[in-house]
């Protein structure tokens, strides 16, 4: 008995995380595909592909958005990893004085809400000219992925084995190439790791979009608040699972350039 009832808990505990986890998911696949769904019906009237005729039309601004949400996520990868390389490398290796002190001063923007340190940046770009431009949104997501890619680099450089680096040395390898033939490689993965977590914190960043880009710079997260706002349900159905694409895809492509054999090559 005492075994039944440990079983049935489980079971609960794991049906009561499915419907958390699957159930709004599955509540937003049911909306794509909704045309009419009036209260108090239990499920929809109606169901076709109109909205998605809306989303995809050449007049319409989603294929724009979605095109925006990937090149500015692509482009934050690139600057937030530009200074997470050497910053990371610095700070992993403990040779920096205050390196903790410089660790934490890297968590101060998310120390403050969101909506003052975007709206405090954005007046400061309006006096400079970067809002509503893609290197000031670029910016801005930058910020955010700071946090993660600065930290993730430095623990990834961190745990690189001197004594490879020592011995490359010893053979007569330069500075410069120690770096590039034996500490990069081995802290590749860690890297990649740190380029997943910016791409899907750029992809998904609406505050910092919404105070430097409007109107100008439109992305997915902001034609799905807009949509949510209208009560169009539909669009804002789509536009997520829309947002879900390119998420998945950069992920496949980060899974397979993971790989062992592929890091064996990039080491030699």
């Amino acid at each position: 008995m005492p075994g039944l009832l440990r079983s049935t808990l489980v079971g609960l505990v794991l049906a009561l995380l499915a419907l958390a986890i699957f159930g709004p998911i599955s509540n937003m696949i049911l909306w794509a595909f909704t045309e009419q769904w009036y209260f108090p019906a239990k499920l929809p009237q109606a169901y076709g592909f109109a909205f998605w005729e809306r989303v995809f039309r050449p007049q319409g601004n989603a294929m724009v958005s979605l095109v925006n949400s990937v090149l500015i996520a692509c482009m934050t990868v690139v600057v937030s990893l530009a200074f997470a390389i050497p910053a990371g490398l610095a700070l992993g290796r403990g040779r920096l004085p205050f390196r903790v002190v410089f660790l934490l001063l890297f968590l101060l923007p998310q120390a403050f809400p969101s909506l003052a340190v975007h709206m405090n940046i954005a007046r400061i770009f309006y006096t400079i000219g970067l809002n509503g431009t893609f290197l000031g949104v670029v910016l801005v997501h930058a910020l955010q992925g700071m946090v993660f890619s600065v930290w993730i680099a430095a623990a990834a450089f961190g745990a690189v084995d001197r004594e490879l680096e020592e011995a490359a040395a010893n053979m007569g390898a330069r500075p410069l190439r120690v770096f590039f033939t034996v500490t990069l490689p081995l802290a590749l993965p860690g890297l990649m790791a740190s380029a997943i977590f910016v791409f899907l914190i750029s992809l998904d960043e609406f505050t910092g979009t919404y105070f430097v880009g409007v109107p100008d710079i439109t992305t997915m997260p902001l034609l799905l608040f807009t949509a949510s706002m209208e009560g169009n349900y539909q669009i804002a159905s789509i536009t997520a699972l829309l947002l879900l694409v390119p998420s998945v895809a950069f992920m496949l492509v980060i899974e397979r350039f993971l790989k062992s054999d592929v890091l064996a090559k990039v080491g030699h």
